[in-house]
């Protein structure tokens, strides 16, 4: 086969460029460091050094999702000791009320604690550095709380708190919802014991003249409340003379040997006039004035009776501000025990409608366009609407078409410490100096504010305990990152880097088969038909 001039000229010019090229390559391998800088020069290096990069990329934001997490648990654990610290003061503040103070500084108190109440519903509904509420879940431009007409508080997130991933297998939640802070604190008040007059009626006395009192209650066993105590109430409570009294259950059976003491107390020594029942601890207060002991205090408090049972569901009602009327709905009542227990969503709440000036509907909360009443009705003009087993007033008006009312169930099972504050700062507003009767509700709100503000302050220990938890488990991921990046650094750079001996080895090895290449081809080139001659 012949070889024209023009393609060995061609081959030869191909094969210098490529010599050219390689030579290139190597300098740059050299001066750079770099082994793989296409994907050409190594396909497999190259396609594991993207994976790598990835995975980098996604540290970089596994970090930065860390150090948001940092910022907003710092944010937030410095608005839960603030909160704490003025639950703090205010249980001071009830135990200093329940001394010797005259409805003046009574008064006085009520003031600081209603601060307190504003301060707290303050960093409640404090938000971060980017506008956002720090306690109201997902729902980040909604005030996790709002004060109802009725002085209540209700809380208006949800129960999803946000969260960031920090690792392949892992996410932190950013915050906590008021839920979580503040409404699964337990209410120690969750009882109550009501005067029963005596039958017959011409028994005196005819009317509670609070000489011999009951304290409402405070749980001290939640599983032995809801396992033993709810079992048997109503119970009934009755005194037989000055010393002692016996209990029986709903079903009348006696149940005086289950508490401590077996009936027995002595209203002259402190401590020795509680009432220990199955969960659940009354105080005995008796106010006998100058009546002798023995036999003439015996007569005057023989046969007095109280029931003892758990607090009925109370009820949070707030009027929508764009209604039409001016229509309030209020003093809701449980008139239908059964049809309450299936029917009304004691755990979201309730929204009631108004289609016109006397119908009406109601739905579960959220309230959303594809929402069907659970329950419906008409008021036929009149100033009441039952709907769900509840009961409620119609005052300051005829309700419009498009009315709407938010209904809040307080079951009693917990009690946020706003609710408690307004509570202890209402009781401490009312006069009680000279009135038996008064004194017993102050000790009654005093003993449960002291009560729900330990069980408040505990929750908030446990949610700081749990930022805490996260801020060690956001250190350990951090130095795990680390490690993996690290690692992914130095298997990249043997993927992608060059030995710097052999680069220069391979270098000079490219140069020195340039060199011979642009040799060959002068030499070459210089040949002719005439040199045979």
């Amino acid at each position: 086969m012949r070889i024209s001039t023009a393609q060995y000229f061609e081959t030869s010019s191909a094969k210098y460029s490529d010599n050219y090229s390689s030579v290139v390559k190597a300098q740059d391998q050299a001066s750079s460091g770099v082994r793989v800088q296409t994907a050409g020069d190594d396909p497999v290096a190259a396609a594991r050094l993207l994976l790598l990069q990835q995975q980098k990329d996604m540290l970089g934001q596994f970090n930065g999702n860390i150090t948001s997490l940092k910022n907003s648990l710092t944010n937030e654990e410095s608005v839960l000791g603030a909160i704490n610290d003025a639950l703090q003061r205010a249980t001071q503040l009830a135990l200093r009320a329940g001394g010797s103070l005259s409805d003046a500084d009574r008064r006085s108190v009520a003031s600081e604690v209603g601060a307190i109440e504003d301060q707290v519903l303050g960093l409640l509904n404090s938000k971060d550095s980017s506008g956002n509420y720090l306690f109201s879940g997902s729902k980040t431009q909604t005030p996790p709380y709002s004060r109802n007409n009725d002085g209540t508080y209700s809380y208006q997130g949800d129960e999803t708190p946000l969260s960031l991933q920090v690792s392949n297998t892992l996410t932190v939640n950013a915050g906590d919802t008021g839920k979580t802070v503040l409404e699964g604190a337990a209410n120690s008040s969750r009882t109550q014991a009501t005067w029963l007059a005596p039958v017959p009626q011409t028994v005196p006395p005819t009317v509670n003249d609070n000489k011999v009192a009951l304290s409402a209650g405070l749980v001290t066993s939640s599983s032995d409340y809801a396992s033993k105590f709810a079992d048997g109430e109503p119970y009934k409570l009755t005194f037989t003379s000055s010393t002692q009294y016996k209990v029986s259950d709903k079903n009348g059976t006696d149940v005086t040997s289950e508490i401590a003491g077996n009936g027995t107390f002595d209203a002259t020594k402190e401590g020795s006039t509680s009432v220990a029942l199955r969960g659940v601890k009354f105080d005995i207060t008796m106010n006998l004035g100058d009546v002798a002991p023995g036999a003439n205090s015996d007569a005057l408090v023989k046969d007095r009776s109280f029931s003892l049972e758990a607090k009925p569901d109370t009820f949070s009602i707030s009027r929508t501000p764009s209604n039409a009327s001016t229509a309030q709905l209020n003093n809701a009542t449980v008139s239908s025990q059964a049809g309450y227990a299936s029917t009304f969503p004691t755990n979201s709440g309730a929204l009631i409608k108004f289609t016109s000036a006397t119908a009406y509907e109601m739905y579960t909360q959220p309230y959303t366009a594809n929402s069907r009443p659970i329950a419906t009705g008409d008021t036929g003009g009149g100033t009441t609407l039952t709907a769900a087993g509840v009961t409620f007033d119609i005052s300051g008006g005829t309700p419009q078409a498009g009315d709407q009312f938010s209904v809040g169930a307080n079951t009693q099972k917990t009690q946020n410490a706003l609710d408690t504050l307004g509570q202890l700062r209402k009781a401490l507003e009312l006069p009680a100096d000279g009135n038996p009767a008064a004194t017993v509700k102050l000790k009654d709100v005093l003993d449960a504010s002291i009560a729900n503000l330990a069980n408040s302050m505990s929750q908030i220990t446990n949610v700081r305990g749990s930022i805490g938890a996260r801020g060690n488990a956001l250190d350990i991921q951090s130095d795990e990152n680390t490690s993996i990046g690290l690692a992914n650094t130095s298997t990249m750079s043997d993927l992608a880097n060059i030995d710097m001996g052999e680069a220069a080895i391979n270098l000079t090895l490219q140069q020195t088969m340039l060199q011979a290449s642009q040799l060959a081809f002068v030499k070459i080139s210089q040949l002719s038909l005439f040199n045979k001659m």
